[in-house]
């Protein structure tokens, strides 16, 4: 009786592995980090020392990628140098004939051909298919349980579970990867690409989160007025849907037209494009920026309305860099009643205006104030930079935590007279 209870107690146990053990290979999109738990869950699983999982080429004939659990540093420092397995020898059998393989003693198998130089002594094998829509995606394969048995059946019958489990996050990793490239596309073709803005000149980029949920709303544009003065708008609609890109483009789309139909201020406009997407569209909330630049006796004159969101960032040709800080006003979306401020600075010629969306900055472990005055310090350093150049270094090496997407639009001010100073 006691014997049959404490059979009972290891299926039961093992079973309670095998379900911890689904759960876990199913708690990743990321497809990479997908195989790596599959590796190393299997180990645990099985009680193996090492574990690897190759991915079969497109032919189906060798493996291109070779995915390794358990190697100590020491280990990986032997191999330094030593091409991965591509599935000749003992790993070849599962290869051609994918069924589950369980090898006692590897140097006496008639496929072996041996270990290449450093690697750590290996006599037990189990290798088990991975099957993704029914076609075999790769090999998995344990070596060496840490008890020192070979491995048996239970063994197999756990891991061949487990693969089948796994076959399904693969399957869910690569559509998410593909859904997660083809929003990343559709963003991407939804924002402009910037036209000429001689005398002006422009640059702008757009960087997904490092973990992307979906497309977002960030967006930009520009345009040269029919009056001469360069308009820049930069903004971001709450949410990370196909509701928020579509209320992006729609947002803009409206703006560009409120801008070459009426020629006031950056705040009527803002006003205008608030009226119009409350009587036609349902829209979420919209933070954004709009500006003029146009000529002055003096240089040039920055006219902007802000909405909710970040401020402008100013770099001088002599490498000062300062926020305009203002009234900021409130986000679209909110009550359009309310009056929005203008602001008005004076720009030297030469001078460049930074318009950026909060992922740039935002740091759930750092105050925002900080976090900016990293940004300046960033920018300041690139300011003699072309402006291509200088965008792709505030998004290389932004001071945010990269979750959530962003994008900077720089505008600079064709060289001439400049005043002494910001006002």
């Amino acid at each position: 009786m006691g014997e049959q209870l404490r059979a009972l107690a290891a299926v039961r146990d093992r079973l309670h592995g095998l379900l911890s053990a689904v759960l876990a290979i199913g708690s990743d999109l990321d497809l990479p980090a997908v195989l790596q738990r599959i590796v190393t869950t299997a180990m645990d699983l099985a009680g193996a020392r090492y574990g690897a999982l190759g991915v079969l080429a497109p032919s189906g004939d060798h493996l291109e990628q070779f995915i390794t659990a358990g190697l100590t540093e020491q280990e990986r420092a032997a191999l330094a140098g030593t091409h991965f397995p591509h599935g000749l020898g003992v790993l070849g059998c599962l290869i051609r004939h994918p069924v589950p393989l369980r090898v006692d003693d590897i140097p006496s198998h008639p496929a072996s051909v041996g270990f290449p130089p450093g690697h750590p002594p290996m006599r037990t094998l189990m290798g088990v298919a991975v099957t993704v829509r029914g076609e075999v995606y790769g090999d998995l394969y344990l070596s060496e349980r840490r008890d020192g048995h070979p491995f048996d059946e239970d063994d197999e019958d756990l891991v061949r579970a487990l693969a089948g489990a796994a076959g399904i996050a693969i399957e869910n990793a690569r559509l998410f990867g593909y859904m997660r490239d083809s929003s990343e596309q559709f963003q991407r073709l939804l924002l402009p690409t910037l036209p000429d803005l001689a005398p002006f000149s422009g640059a702008a980029v757009y960087r997904t989160a490092a973990a992307p949920a979906g497309v977002g709303g960030d967006w930009y544009d520009t345009a040269v007025l029919p009056d001469g003065a360069c308009a820049a708008v930069i903004g971001d609609v709450v949410g990370h849907d196909l509701h928020a890109a579509a209320a992006m483009a729609q947002a803009r789309n409206m703006l560009r037209a409120l801008l070459y139909d009426r020629q006031g201020p950056p705040g009527s406009v803002l006003t205008q494009l608030d009226h119009t997407l409350r009587a036609i569209t349902d829209l979420p909330v919209i933070t954004a920026c709009l500006a003029r630049i146009e000529h002055a006796t003096d240089g040039w004159i920055l006219n902007w309305s802000t909405a909710g969101h970040p401020p402008p960032l100013v770099l001088t040709p002599d490498g000062r860099a300062r926020y305009l800080f203002a009234d900021p006003g409130i986000p679209l979306g909110v009550d359009p009643g309310i009056p929005r401020p203008d602001h008005t600075a004076v720009l030297p010629g030469g001078s460049t205006v930074l318009f950026f969306t909060d992922g740039l900055v935002e740091h759930p472990g750092h105050p925002i104030d900080e976090r900016l005055d990293v940004l300046a310090e960033l920018a300041a350093a690139h300011a003699a930079h072309p402006l291509d150049e200088l965008v792709h270094a505030l998004t290389d090496h932004h001071p945010s935590d990269g979750h959530d997407d962003m994008a900077v639009l720089a505008i600079r001010t064709p060289v001439q007279d400049r005043p002494d100073r910001l006002p």
